[in-house]
C-alpha cells in the first residue's frame, strides 16, 4: 500500500499485513525523471565502451553483493509485500541466477559473428552483431518486486544499456536497495538508477524521448496507457500483462504430484502470480480422486504474516474486491465451493478457495483473479481440456500433468501460451536460458535467455567487399552479357523442381 497524491513530493510504503509504514520515498516528477534519464544517457556511453569482459565482471560483482545481502533484500520484500520470508528468499535466489546467466552469456549471444553470404554475394564478408539501445526504462510490478524486473534489468545491462528502474509504488524500497547495492559495486557512472513515485512517474519515464525502450510488467489496462506514452516517441515496448493460466491433468497423471503443484501454483504468494494456476481441467476418470487430494491439501493452508503462514496478505487493497466479486459470481451462477467461499475474504487476507462446477462464462474463469482461489473443471479428454484452456484472451503460461510423454508434449505445443511446464509448475521460470513472455492480452516480447538479451539490443548488419568480381551488376555500366550470366547462375541454383 502507498499513500500519496498527485501534488505530493513524497509517499509512504506500507506493510499490507500490519498497515505500518515501511519507509517514505520521494515522488520523482517529470523534471526529476528527465535529469535522471540524462545521467543515464551519459552513463550508457561509458558502460558500452567498457566492453563485454568489463561489463561481465561488474555484473558478476553486483550478483555477489546481492547474494551477500540476500536476507536483507528478502526481509524488505517481506515487509513491503507481506509474503513469507522464505518465499522472498526464493524470489531473490531466482533473481540472482538470472543476473548470473545474463552476465556470463551476453557476449556469446550478442557478440559479432560471421554470416555466410551465399553464392550470389560470395565476394562479401558479412558480419552480424547486436548493439546496445542506449537507455532502457523498466517499470516493475509489486508481486515479485525483484525477480520479475531483474528479467529486464540484468539482460538490458548485460547487453550494454544503462537502466532506469521505476518500481511499483507498493514496493519502492526493493528498487532503492538494488540501486544502492549497484552503486557500491559500480561507482564510476550511474548505469543503474531507481526512480520512485506513482503512475505519473512511470508515465514520465515512458514518454521521455531519451529512453530507447521500455520493459513493462503489469495489467493489460495499464500496459495500454504505457504504450500510448511510448507512442509519442515511437519508443518500443516489451510488455508482460498477466494471465489466466490453466493446469491440465491427464487420466494417467501422478495425482499426488499434480495436486501438490497445482495448489502451490494457485495459492503461493496469495495467488498473486502472473503465471499462477487459476483454472484446472481434469480428465473425467481422474477428476474425483484429484479433487479429493487437492481439497485435503488446501484445507491445511493458512494465510498470515508469521513464519508458519503458508502465504501472506493481498498486497494491493483494491484486489480484495475483485477476488470477492469473482467468488460470489461463481457461486451465483451455480458453482460450488468445496474449500472456503465468499466468507474466505477477511481483509487483508483471503483464505484458500476451491470452486467446482463453475460455468465457463463466469468472471472466475474468464478474468484474472490474482488471489488464492482456483476453479476445477471435469472434462472428457485432453482435447476438451486443451480447447477450454485455450478459450481465453490471455496466453502467458500453462501446466500439464500426464504419464504419457508424447501426449503431454503434443498438448504443450498446442497450448496457446508463451511457456508450458510438464509434470511441474513453472519450471521454465527457474531456467535462465529460456525466454519468458506471453501472447494476446498477456503481452508481447520476451525477457530471459538469448531472446531476452536480444530484446534489449539492435541487430547491426555489416558487409565488406573482399574482392571484386567480374561485372558489377549494381552499376549503370553493366552489360547484357553480364546480366545473362547471373540469370543463368540463378536458374542453376534455384530453378529445379523439388519432389516430395
Amino acid at each position: 500500500m502507498s499513500v500519496a497524491t498527485e501534488s505530493s513530493t513524497s509517499f509512504e510504503s506500507l506493510n499490507p499485513a500490519t498497515g505500518e509504514v515501511v519507509a517514505e520515498h520521494p515522488v520523482h516528477d517529470e523534471k526529476a525523471v528527465a535529469e535522471i534519464v540524462a545521467q543515464a544517457r551519459d552513463a550508457a556511453e561509458w558502460w558500452q565502451a567498457l566492453g563485454w569482459k568489463e561489463r561481465r565482471l561488474r555484473l558478476l560483482n553486483v550478483k555477489g553483493s546481492l547474494t551477500r545481502n540476500l536476507n536483507r533484500m528478502a526481509e524488505l520484500i517481506h515487509q513491503e509485500t507481506g509474503k513469507p520470508v522464505q518465499d522472498a528468499q526464493l524470489e531473490t535466489i531466482m533473481a540472482i541466477t538470472h543476473l548470473d546467466w545474463a552476465a556470463r552469456n551476453a557476449q556469446k549471444v550478442l557478440g559479432p559473428r560471421n554470416v555466410f553470404p551465399g553464392m550470389i554475394a560470395i565476394n562479401q564478408k558479412c558480419v552480424l552483431e547486436y548493439q546496445p539501445l542506449g537507455v532502457v526504462g523498466v517499470i516493475g510490478p509489486w508481486n515479485y518486486p525483484i525477480f520479475t524486473p531483474m528479467g529486464s534489468i540484468a539482460y538490458a545491462l548485460a547487453a550494454g544499456n544503462a537502466v532506469v528502474f521505476k518500481p511499483s509504488e507498493f514496493t519502492p524500497g526493493v528498487g532503492v536497495l538494488l540501486a544502492e547495492l549497484f552503486a557500491a559495486v559500480v561507482p564510476e557512472r550511474p548505469v543503474f538508477q531507481t526512480i520512485t513515485g506513482l503512475g505519473q512517474t512511470g508515465g514520465a519515464l515512458a514518454a521521455h524521448p531519451g529512453v530507447d525502450k521500455i520493459a513493462f510488467t503489469g495489467s493489460a489496462r495499464t500496459a495500454k496507457k504505457v504504450m500510448a506514452a511510448c507512442a509519442q516517441n515511437l519508443t518500443p515496448l516489451v510488455a508482460e500483462c498477466g494471465g489466466k493460466d490453466a493446469c491440465i491433468v491427464d487420466a494417467d497423471a501422478d495425482l499426488d504430484a499434480a495436486a501438490d503443484a497445482a495448489l502451490w501454483g494457485a495459492m503461493s504468494n496469495a495467488g498473486q502470480t502472473c503465471i499462477g494456476v487459476e483454472r484446472i481441467y481434469v480428465v473425467d476418470s481422474a477428476y474425483d480422486a484429484f479433487l479429493g487430494k487437492l481439497t485435503e491439501k488446501a484445507k491445511d493452508l493458512r494465510p498470515g504474516f508469521d513464519r508458519e503462514a503458508a502465504y501472506g496478505p493481498i498486497t494491493m487493497p483494491g484486489q480484495l474486491d475483485i477476488i470477492e466479486r469473482h467468488i460470489k459470481d461463481a457461486l451465483d451462477k451455480g458453482g460450488r465451493a468445496v474449500v472456503g467461499g465468499a466468507a474466505s475474504v477477511r481483509k487483508p487476507y483471503v483464505e484458500p478457495v476451491v470452486l467446482t462446477d463453475v460455468p465457463d462464462d463466469s468472471a472466475a474463469v474468464c478474468e484474472e483473479t490474482f488471489g488464492p482461489t482456483i476453479t476445477v473443471h471435469r472434462v472428457k479428454d485432453l482435447e476438451e481440456a486443451l480447447e477450454k484452456a485455450n478459450g481465453t484472451s490471455y496466453g502467458l503460461a500453462g501446466t500439464i500433468f500426464s504419464g504419457n510423454k508424447a501426449r503431454a508434449m503434443d498438448v504443450a505445443r498446442r497450448m496457446r501460451s508463451g511457456m508450458t511446464s510438464i509434470n511441474a509448475f513453472a519450471a521454465f521460470a527457474q531456467v535462465a536460458a529460456l525466454p519468458f513472455g506471453g501472447v494476446g492480452e498477456s503481452g508481447f516480447g520476451r525477457i530471459h535467455g538469448a531472446d531476452g538479451l536480444r530484446e534489449f539490443a539492435r541487430a547491426k548488419a555489416i558487409t565488406r567487399q573482399r574482392f571484386a568480381i567480374p561485372g558489377n551488376l549494381a552499376s549503370f555500366s553493366r552489360t547484357e552479357k553480364e546480366m545473362a550470366r547471373i540469370l543463368q547462375m540463378v536458374t542453376m541454383l534455384h530453378g529445379k523442381h523439388y519432389k516430395r
